[in-house]
């Protein structure tokens, strides 16, 4: 059955998000499944359309962030997704987040096309109930903490209620069913360690940065915790 075009126009978008480098139109065929003439056509009218291609053939071609995907583009399973993702995050992260998604997702409803925008308002995907332990630390504070790679002094009680006093580099936050967990570098104890959100007793921020990289953090990491790298 053939593929519609705006479908294999998505595909090949989503194909070319994944290089970071040119990839040679041969190889971009072979993934989309398409002839080497089809895909000069395709990029083609996506440069048309405003996405920043650059390239040619027989060197290769490169996607520039910032283009924003038609809203034809979003599939039937994508919108389900991001309506369940919102209604999560709605459920599952802190005011500021959750109120932050649902944002995210009434701008993307606002531009969609009638049938699509009923899809979203008419998705019948719930999540449970919300978390029952409360934070006593600002959460979106340390959101900030990691995007701006700030040192954070921690006041922590572990499970027999003991109160230790940290200096931690944070760089992910993970949410769980129940709990959210802080991942940083511990100064105290020269390793990685996990501090459960609802456990941090008050924290400060400092205001220089740690001395290195949240990205470089991160990959030692996954590295250490054997944790897969998402897509």
């Amino acid at each position: 059955m053939p593929v519609a075009r705006s479908e294999r126009l998505l595909t090949l978008l989503q194909t070319l998000r994944r290089y970071r480098r040119p990839v040679t139109g041969t190889v971009l065929a072979e993934e989309t499944g398409v002839s080497l003439r089809t895909l000069y056509r395709d990029i083609a009218s996506l440069q048309a359309q405003g996405a920043m291609i650059e390239g040619e053939a027989g060197i290769g071609y490169v996607l520039k962030p910032g283009f924003m995907l038609p809203p034809m583009m979003f599939s039937e399973e994508e919108l389900e997704a991001l309506v369940l993702g919102s209604r999560w995050v709605a459920r599952a992260a802190e005011p500021r987040l959750a109120g932050a998604g649902a944002d995210a997702l009434a701008k993307i409803a606002a531009v969609l096309p009638a049938d699509m925008r009923e899809m979203i308002d008419s998705a019948a995907l719930f999540v449970g109930p919300k978390r029952r332990d409360e934070d006593k630390a600002d959460v979106s504070a340390i959101r900030r903490a990691i995007r701006l790679e700030r040192i954070l002094e921690l006041h922590y009680g572990d499970e027999q209620g003991r109160i230790s006093r940290r200096r931690v580099w944070p760089f992910g936050l993970g949410y769980y069913e129940h709990v959210r967990v802080l991942m940083a570098w511990c100064e105290l104890r020269q390793d990685f360690r996990h501090f459960r959100t609802d456990r941090i007793i008050d924290m400060a921020l400092h205001e220089g940065r740690y001395p290195r990289r949240r990205t470089v953090l991160l990959k030692e990491w996954r590295e250490t915790q054997d944790v897969p790298i998402e897509n």
